[in-house]
């Protein structure tokens, strides 16, 4: 997952809200707050043809988030069980 990430060929979103974000982020994410997606919007950063991963504070909006997206037009999303700590600890980097 890291790999294709770096390559450009998926992304990894964020669904967490803008306040949880701002505690901390993974640099390699893009935030689309699932409060934003629940309204019908994403975010312009976001590339719905991509392998897109979803991450969360625990694995659990991920779902809902998942098939929003889907709804949205993404064609491949995959929600994942680890939050952002976890992923954290996996040694993805974190913004400064």
């Amino acid at each position: 997952m890291a790999e294709e990430i770096g390559t450009g060929q998926a992304q990894l979103l964020d669904v967490r809200e803008p306040q949880e974000a701002a505690m901390g982020k993974l640099k390699a994410s893009i935030l689309v707050p699932l409060s934003a997606l629940q309204q019908g919007i994403d975010n312009d950063g976001a590339d719905p043809e991509k392998l897109t991963y979803l991450h969360c504070a625990a694995g659990v909006r991920v779902h809902p988030a998942a098939h929003m997206l889907e709804e949205l037009g993404y064609e491949r999303v995959v929600p994942l069980a680890e939050g952002f700590g976890e992923l954290a600890g996996l040694g993805f980097e974190l913004e400064t």
